[in-house]
């Protein structure tokens, strides 16, 4: 990239300088902090930025603080969830530092506000016999009253979030059966928490709905499994859940407080709409549905309730700017497809709307309100995606694109579109991707070295480390701290040891992250700095999806083996398998070809070199590596030693690898 490339001459200028002599290093100023593990508080520099966030936005506009207390019926006044052993795995009592108080000079004004309005939680009315609970997980939990009972919307993520939020609706509005269950997509926060509301078996006896879009189970269980670990060690730097609750650590999110750490469960729909304008009538009650795939998740739907006037609008809008691309990691999203659909449903149903909600955030009410948050949400995607291509198409890098694009001045001054979640510049970043893939066409980024091989040889034209510091110290001091950022990091990859270089990297981090309005960014930054301060890895409480992997089928798991295996490892191993699963009665053939794993459904080969038949649930030890296991629950007649030598070779993930150092 050419910002890359303009980077690299200012080393070699910087490296120059420091071999020759010519250039006097800048001292860092007298009362700079101290280089120590402790974590500081915002500089003079960052507080005088907040601070002109005041000026750049309209605080005195109170539309959205208005919608967000509208309708409430009950907050307890403490809310604090544990699981069964104890341990914390929710907590709005953690955030009672923002009621009444202003932004500290270490936050951003206008993140401190979104925060304050997601920490107003509770039983709330969104329009006659609709009802939501708020506040309770990351997302939103729906109850429509039918003739006898509850139609769910979305049930969260942890089943203890759930289970608390049934409770709160059967305490003040009278307990009712669930007569049905509306997934609107594909993310573990809308369906995680399904066990708390009903069992599989009362689904089952009572002939409940479980509602989903076409695909959901397909991309549930592959976004959740194939990079899972990844996405599990990732999500802790996006929602913070290592940082404490405090004017220093964790905000909200834009869409939710943070992430629940609750129990995943997950329950098979068992009806899919597959195209827009299917209805379902429910314990009397209408639902109209309109498909939105490539949107917020790969499977995703809009409902209308037309005898309400009311629509649900999934999580298409949400009162911030989304992702196009998510910090954890994921497909990119499809902006312009994102901003035709919106329009979509404005067009079907925005002319007798009278109330939109979602499964973040607050609804919004009246017409002409929903009107203009639709077409402002259109807008500011379609905005990302065409420009975005405009400047693509005049050879501008990605980095150079995020930097020169500024939303309309209409948009950026809209609460509901700011930045709280997504970003205007991480999703440029995304359209490029989706278009252009991680190339920029300088062959000098074909085969680039690796992060640590780059900076050793940096500070090896470098030359005097302590020097650089010295520079590094002086542009802190000028609030340069994405430079600053930059350039310990590189230090901290050539060497981890250097605690110098840890702790001003963990300083300027801190700083940017203070900065940020955008929640996970804030989050991503003080996580970095955190775990170089602690000089390591620290545990992630997130919940695991192992329910959700047990929902695998025979296909997916055989997907996931070949994930697992090492290749690199067997890159002579070769032959070919019968695999019989004898209780689905599936037939495979697997074909090992130079280390790698292949496979055909619904045949069997005639010569294979080994024959497996086993039970699904054998399936789950070979995914461990366990062949003692395998033969344990399995018909084995294996003479080449395939399944020794696949179990020999298989990696189990674990969510511990380093990201801020090598």
């Amino acid at each position: 990239m050419k910002k890359r490339w303009i980077a690299l001459l200012c080393l070699a200028g910087i490296a120059v300088s420091l071999l020759s002599g010519c250039q006097e290093t800048p001292a860092a100023e007298e009362g700079a902090p101290e280089l120590t593990a402790e974590q500081k508080g915002a500089t003079e520099i960052t507080a005088q930025i907040n601070q002109s966030v005041y000026d750049q936005l309209d605080f005195d506009d109170q539309q959205e603080l208005e919608f967000a207390q509208r309708g409430l019926i009950c907050a307890p006044e403490f809310l604090e969830l544990k699981d069964e052993s104890g341990k914390v795995i929710w907590s709005q009592d953690a955030y009672a530092f923002l009621e009444d108080a202003s932004a500290p000079d270490t936050v951003n004004p206008s993140l401190w506000r979104n925060t304050q309005l997601n920490h107003i939680y509770g039983l709330f009315q969104v329009a006659d016999g609709i009802y939501q609970v708020r506040g309770y997980d990351m997302s939103n939990i729906t109850f429509v009253k039918g003739d006898t009972g509850w139609i769910v919307f979305d049930p969260l993520m942890s089943v203890e979030c759930a289970q608390a939020a049934m409770e709160l609706v059967d305490s003040q509005l009278g307990e009712y059966p669930v007569m049905g269950v509306i997934i609107s997509h594909s993310h573990v926060d809308h369906f995680g928490g399904i066990r708390g509301i009903i069992s599989e078996e009362q689904a089952a006896e009572e002939n409940i709905p479980i509602i989903a879009p076409e695909g959901f189970e397909e991309h549930a269980i592959s976004e959740n499994v194939y990079a899972g670990t990844a996405m599990g060690r990732r999500a802790a730097y996006q929602y913070g859940t290592l940082l404490d609750k405090d004017g220093e650590g964790a905000m909200c999110i834009g869409i939710g407080m943070g992430q629940s750490t609750g129990t995943i469960s997950y329950l098979s729909p068992t009806d899919t709409i597959t195209q827009t304008g299917e209805i379902r009538v429910i314990d009397g009650v209408t639902f109209e549905f309109q498909m939105t795939p490539g949107t917020e998740a790969p499977a995703e739907m809009n409902t209308w309730l037309p005898e309400k006037k009311a629509l649900w609008l999934a999580e298409n809008c949400t009162g911030t700017l989304h992702n196009l691309y998510t910090l954890r990691g994921a497909q990119v999203r499809d902006g312009n497809a994102w901003a035709n659909y919106i329009m979509e449903a404005l067009a079907r149903y925005g002319d007798e709307a009278q109330v939109v909600f979602q499964s973040h955030n607050w609804p919004h009410w009246g017409n002409d309100v929903i009107r203009a948050y639709m077409e402002d949400t259109a807008a500011v995607y379609k905005f990302i995606h065409d420009q975005t291509l405009f400047y693509i198409n005049q050879g501008y890098t990605d980095t150079e694109i995020a930097e020169m694009i500024r939303l309309p001045a209409d948009l950026e001054q809209v609460w509901y579109t700011r930045q709280y979640y997504g970003t205007l510049k991480h999703n440029v970043k995304a359209v490029y991707q989706k278009y252009m893939g991680w190339y920029d066409a300088n062959p000098i980024h074909l085969d680039e070295l690796t992060p640590t091989a780059y900076a050793q040889k940096l500070v090896e034209y470098l030359g005097d480390t302590d020097k650089v510091l010295e520079m590094a110290r002086a542009d802190f001091e000028k609030g340069e701290y994405q430079w600053v950022a930059q350039i310990t990091n590189a230090l901290v990859y050539a060497d981890p040891e250097n605690l110098d270089a840890r702790y001003l990297c963990a300083d300027a981090l801190e700083q940017l992250g203070y900065q940020a309005e955008s929640g996970p960014w804030r989050n991503a930054y003080l996580t970095g700095a955190q775990e170089l301060r602690q000089n390591g890895v620290t545990t992630n409480p997130t919940s695991g999806s192992g329910e959700v992997q047990r929902k695998m089928g025979v296909d997916l798991m055989l997907e996931y083996l070949g994930i697992r295996l090492d290749s690199s490892a067997v890159e002579d191993l070769d032959g070919t398998v019968n695999l019989v699963v004898t209780d689905t009665g599936e037939e495979f053939v697997l074909t090992l070809r130079a280390g790698v794993l292949l496979y055909q459904e619904g045949v069997q080969a005639a010569d294979a070199d080994a024959v497996w038949r086993m039970p699904k649930a054998a399936l789950f030890a070979l995914l461990q590596g366990s062949a003692e296991t395998v033969r344990a629950q399995a018909e084995i007649q294996d003479e080449a030693g395939l399944l020794e030598a696949v179990c020999g070779h298989v990696v189990v993930f674990t969510p511990d690898f380093a990201i801020i150092e090598p």
